[in-house]
């Protein structure tokens, strides 16, 4: 019976089986782009709100600092006009330093100004009746409060306050020190992010306050999105599990979209990515309309030149293989910008971003092994003064050539971490080394920086020099955390500055 059938049978057969398998394909490839194109956009998202965190964890931190120095200060040498005019200095140094800052202020107990970076007291402001005011005077806490964003009425401009608490000397509320943070500097990271024309990005507290929100509405601001989906889903979890993401309606607008969340570190507030599900699709509606009317063209092509059906095949392979080559070579390309991402450009030296991830790497390594972590913070003395008498290419000149000492200096073991924490901060990280091993590293780095004798006429020493605070750990499960390493390392540093610098302090 099969014998009897013609060719044009078979040919018809072999024809119609070829352009419903090229269908079947084309239609289980668009699904297949489709979960693709959706799984990297939520990476993208997910690498965006990582961004977000650290962005808004490392500008509030700097102005915590700042709020710190400012409290030990007034705390220790009273508010006597001598102090108060050493401190107003100092004051508007960290603000020139730090252009996240709009100012720095001190109030005494009543709200009034005693003073600030601006070195002009106005009698006509009183902020007794702020939220972060109300705050500090009916809490003890003495951590710092991440307030709502507002309207400045000595500037006129959106900031958001952070604030830390003043003590009299026998425990009692004596005021509140604020560091106000420019709005338009988040506004203006927030920006630079592609999300789309209709993306959106925003900041909220941990209570479902939203602070900032980019596209901006000055009207939303402070609003509660307790009732979104958003915020229901972000507290429903804990801890770690509070990083995710998934497609919800915007409380906003009602745009589907895909919510990137992740909490900061440090502070009780939380980011978000959202980038529109229209827009991720919109390529790939677009990709895949183009290619489905060319497997039409093409299943009409063979209705009638059956001959060209090889040719055809041969030329999808072909673009196959481009397309892998392509693919290939982008691939290569992002594993190069990601080595590039996680140096710092200045120095040579490891970035903050590696460094974040080596710490945490090697404190689950320590707490495993039952190890001790080391940690050496290191800090150029009198920089400042360094980049004002000789400008910052010298400045970098000694940042390059201070770096590449210590790298020079620092031990090669795996693990072993040397890396740029920022400004003139260096951090180097040592597994399986005991107090006294960082100590003598640190030692060693620091005796060789001076012995470099670069010219510094700002520092009482007249050479460039280095302070070093010196940390380890053998950390436990359950009661440290890699953070406890960091900042005990920076107390150290804070404590050799504080008795003359060039030195090296133990924690």
């Amino acid at each position: 019976m099969f014998k009897r059938l013609s060719i044009t049978f078979w040919a018809t057969v072999f024809v119609t089986v070829v352009c419903l398998s090229l269908v079947g394909v084309d239609v289980w490839r668009s699904i297949n782009a489709r979960s693709e194109q959706l799984l990297e956009k939520e990476r993208q998202g997910a690498n965006l709100a990582r961004a977000m965190a650290q962005q808004a964890d490392d500008t509030i931190k700097a102005a915590d600092i700042a709020l710190a120095d400012v409290v030990e200060r007034i705390e220790s040498d009273g508010r006597s006009a001598r102090a108060l005019a050493r401190l107003q200095q100092q004051m508007q140094a960290q603000v020139a330093n730090l252009p996240q800052l709009v100012g720095l202020f001190v109030y005494d107990e009543s709200g009034s100004w005693i003073v600030n970076s601006r070195a002009v007291l106005s009698q006509a402001y009183n902020n007794a009746d702020r939220e972060y005011f109300i705050y500090h005077r009916t809490h003890t806490e003495r951590g710092p409060h991440v307030g709502l964003p507002v309207i400045s009425r000595s500037s006129g401009k959106w900031i958001m306050p952070v604030s830390r608490r003043l003590n009299k000397p026998d425990g009692s509320f004596g005021g509140v020190v604020l560091a106000t943070l420019d709005i338009d500097y988040f506004r203006r990271f927030y920006e630079s992010l592609d999300l789309g024309t209709r993306g959106a990005v925003a900041l909220l507290s941990n209570d479902g306050t939203l602070l900032l929100r980019q596209p901006f509405d000055s009207g939303r601001v402070g609003s509660s999105m307790r009732d979104s989906e958003l915020f229901r889903h972000y507290a429903a979890a804990a801890g770690a599990a509070r990083t995710g993401s998934a497609f919800f309606h915007s409380f906003h607008d009602n745009e589907m979209r895909l919510n990137s969340f992740r909490p900061l570190e440090h502070y009780p507030l939380f980011v978000t990515a959202a980038m529109s599900r229209e827009e991720m699709l919109e390529n790939w509606r677009r990709d895949t309309f183009t290619r489905s009317i060319g497997v039409v063209v093409l299943a009409a092509l063979l209705g009638f030149f059956g001959k060209r059906l090889v040719d055809q095949i041969k030329l999808r392979a072909q673009a196959e293989a481009e397309l892998r080559q392509a693919r290939d070579a982008l691939e290569s390309a992002n594993h190069t910008l990601e080595r590039q991402a996680m140096s710092d450009g200045l120095t040579g030296l490891a970035n903050r971003r590696q460094f974040d991830v080596t710490l945490g790497n090697e404190f689950s390594r320590a707490m495993r092994h039952q190890d001790t972590l080391a940690f050496i913070m290191i800090d150029v003395d009198y920089f400042k003064q360094y980049n004002d008498m000789y400008g910052h290419s010298a400045g970098d000149e000694v940042l390059r050539a201070v770096s590449k000492l210590i790298r020079a200096l620092t031990p090669k073991r795996p693990g072993d971490l040397t890396a740029r924490y920022g400004g003139e901060e260096v951090g180097i990280l040592l597994p399986n080394t005991d107090l006294a091993g960082a100590q003598a590293v640190a030692e060693r780095i620091r005796e060789a920086v001076q012995n470099l004798q670069m010219a510094h006429n700002g520092s009482p020493f007249g050479v460039v020099t280095l302070s070093a605070g010196v940390a380890t750990i053998a950390p436990q499960r359950g009661v440290h955390v890699a953070g406890m390493l960091v900042e005990a390392a920076d107390k150290a540093l804070y404590v050799a500055k504080s008795a003359g610098r060039n030195q090296v302090s133990l924690a």
